[in-house]
């Protein structure tokens, strides 16, 4: 965020930056999504409160979802829809957790799982997955930390932020045997599961019902800042997360509802983002190397770029200040998604248009050459 200020900042002042630092679609919301909510608008809906767990038609709708594009039968019952997908973390860790419980998740991660924790009195156990493993969580990590304390839970994501790494069927497969084995929770980030660039991607819905998995319609369906997302929880679950939900946030916004419900049918429209994201995504993956960033993450699914920057700086946030100062071009310091190693690793994000990212690579060439 304080990298995304400075860019408007500088923006502000006249200058053009090519922005790589923020997760966010340069595409709009999808045209029936926008439709629909200027449908409710002009019909003078009231758009008052809606049930706790969501609109029943977004939750069965939702429901079709998983059987059209996934292959499996996850009833409506199971599924909440939630104010984004950081009102389905909130929720699910307050349901499996007390206050003192300990959580596991990989570094580099997104930094808002850690944050969340601490402000429920929840410890974050920091996971050090390495290169080799995609920087995912595997059991020997869990292990290792299982030696220093009890581990309540395990939060994992496929495709990750900020690495787009993706767990293959056999690795995720033993994160769960070895959870349920051990008593673990688990909760599954799969918010970029729609954004992927090779094999597609396994949700852990297709491996258990114990796992809960947060899901949201900002990423692939372009709608960040409607503040709409969903969950599902297990059956015996759901009524719990209901009065957490509440008395929390009483209902997701009415009207994100009726748009997501609607963005639901916008297949062909997103289909072609996803090109603009593959071709993003080769452009970088073509050019960044020899300009000495290197050891790039797989970037198997969403739409971010981790590379080793040790061969250019030692200080990714000082790196990251004079790219933006001197070259125009917005990108975020590894120190966000991993406080201990990430001095020497910086994300980029191919999330906007083929233009901003022509334009970025164009400039980074010309700085450090």
């Amino acid at each position: 965020m304080d990298v995304m200020e400075a860019a408007r900042r500088a923006e502000e002042g006249g200058a053009t930056v090519a922005r790589l630092e923020v997760g966010q679609p340069g595409a709009p919301a999808p045209r029936l999504a926008r439709e629909a909510a200027m449908k409710a608008l002009s019909d003078g809906d009231s758009l008052g409160y809606t049930v706790a767990l969501g609109m029943p038609a977004l939750r069965e709708r939702l429901s079709r979802m998983y059987s059209e594009v996934h292959g499996l039968d996850v009833p409506a019952e199971r599924i909440v829809v939630t104010t984004g997908s950081s009102a389905g973390f909130l929720l699910a860790f307050l349901t499996l957790f007390d206050a003192g419980a300990r959580l596991a998740l990989a570094d580099p991660g997104y930094p808002s799982y850690r944050n969340i924790l601490a402000s429920i009195d929840i410890e974050p156990v920091r996971l050090e997955a390495t290169l080799a493993t995609g920087y995912q969580p595997d059991p020997a990590l869990l292990a290792a930390a299982r030696a220093e304390g009890k581990i309540d839970g395990l939060l994992f994501a496929s495709p990750a932020n900020p690495t787009g790494t993706a767990l293959s069927r056999g690795s995720l497969s033993a994160l769960i045997e070895d959870c349920r084995a051990h008593g673990t929770a688990m909760v599954s980030d799969e918010i970029y599961d729609r954004l992927w660039y090779g094999e597609k991607p396994v949700s852990a819905l297709e491996l258990t019902d114990d796992a809960f998995v947060i899901n949201s319609f900002s990423k692939y369906y372009c709608m960040t800042g409607w503040r709409i997302g969903w969950m599902v929880v297990p059956p015996d679950l759901v009524r719990t997360v209901e009065r957490l939900a509440q008395n929390h946030f009483i209902c997701p916004p009415h009207i994100s509802q009726l748009a997501a419900l609607a963005a639901l049918d916008a297949e062909e429209e997103l289909a072609g983002h996803m090109e603009v994201y593959r071709r993003n995504r080769a452009l970088l993956l073509d050019s960044l190397p020899g300009m000495g960033f290197r050891d790039f993450a797989p970037a198997d699914g969403a739409f971010y770029l981790y590379a080793d920057v040790t061969g250019l700086t030692n200080d990714s946030a000082d790196f990251a200040r004079r790219m933006l100062d001197e070259a125009r071009v917005a990108a975020v310091p590894g120190t966000d998604f991993d406080p201990v190693r990430g001095a020497g690793t910086m994300r980029f994000s191919f999330a906007g248009s083929t233009e901003t990212v022509e334009r970025a690579v164009e400039s980074l060439g010309a700085w450090l050459r």
